[in-house]
């Protein structure tokens, strides 16, 4: 009908008023579009820009990148969590530098192109080949989901892959029908970032207003519906911080694999057996720590990269 209609031009329409001038959206090439993306994950606009202007100033081009030493990426990276993007980042520049042409390498151009890259999944394949090739496939991040679980008043569970697969398809005619596809997806994610947010939504700014069923009824914050979270486990280890005559601290490279695999952090200890010791003048009882690893090198911890755990340990921004 014609509220429907209306839906892709309404966000067009506003996200021409309001959009924010993001460093990457000013001249959008491969390269700074797909950073930025990947450094977007899990991680809010103001927490990435200092680190984008950092990371591009270093590896300004993706063979930069690609030549770069893994060490290198992830210290760049250090603090942005979720180290698995900086390898990824890594890999993937190493692999779109490999597929060379005689004249140059060749970018990824369609979705289902991106999606072949590593830590590229369907959202973020789907934001680079709107933006970038203009393809119409709407994104679903959790701004996207946030904004139509409320709009079309959605119960599914947007954690989960296939609540996400059904959302852009009944999103699929919304973008067939707009002006620009890497606009209207922008427009969408803008949307739940600046305006449909998780709490207070200020649905007066919301081009969708109309339209919205939740806000109708007043019912936007049971939307999208709220899994039970478990408490997280404790795991308590005790770290030694133990420095050099030059100021170098004593750490172990992470080998583990998982999250913080190739990072530096405090070398842990565990009780060993206490020993007392009587003196003439005094009783001495010695507590003791043995190393659970003893592979520790003094390093300037400046130079290497740190887990964050370690980085608050050592007091470091």
């Amino acid at each position: 009908g014609s509220a429907q209609v209306m839906l892709a031009a309404n966000l067009e329409n506003w996200f021409a008023q309001v959009k924010r001038p993001m460093p990457w959206r000013r001249r959008p090439s491969p390269y700074v579009c797909w950073l930025s993306e990947i450094m977007m994950q899990q991680t809010t606009y103001a927490a990435v820009l200092p680190y984008y202007e950092r990371f591009l100033e270093k590896f300004p081009t993706v063979e930069k990148l690609a030549a770069a030493k893994e060490a290198d990426v992830l210290k760049a990276w250090e603090g942005l969590g979720y180290y698995a993007r900086a390898r990824n980042l890594l890999k993937a520049a190493r692999l779109i530098t490999g597929k060379r042409t005689p004249d140059r390498f060749k970018w990824p151009k369609t979705s289902a192109e991106w999606a072949q890259i590593p830590g590229v999944g369907p959202y973020t394949a789907a934001a680079l080949s709107s933006v970038l090739s203009g393809e119409r496939v709407p994104v679903v991040d959790g701004n996207v989901a946030r904004v139509f679980a409320r709009v079309w008043k959605l119960t599914d569970d947007f954690s989960k892959l296939p609540a996400r697969a059904k959302l852009s398809e009944r999103l699929q005619p919304e973008i067939d029908r707009c002006r620009v596809p890497g606009d209207f997806n922008q427009a969408m994610m803008e949307l739940g970032a600046l305006v449909c947010t998780p709490k207070n939504p200020d649905c007066a700014r919301c081009p969708l207003a109309k339209m919205c069923a939740a806000k109708k009824d007043g019912s936007w914050a049971d939307y999208p519906v709220k899994k039970g979270k478990k408490d997280l486990p404790v795991r308590k280890v005790t770290s030694v911080i133990i420095r050099d005559a030059k100021g170098r601290v004593l750490l172990v490279q992470n080998r583990e694999g998982g999250l913080l695999k190739g990072l530096w952090e405090l070398p842990t200890v565990e009780s060993a057996a206490d020993v007392t010791q009587v003196f003439s003048h005094f009783k001495l009882e010695q507590a003791n720590f043995k190393a659970v690893r003893a592979d520790a090198e003094f390093k300037d911890a400046k130079k290497v990269p740190l887990t964050t755990a370690t980085r608050k340990a050592l007091g470091l921004r």
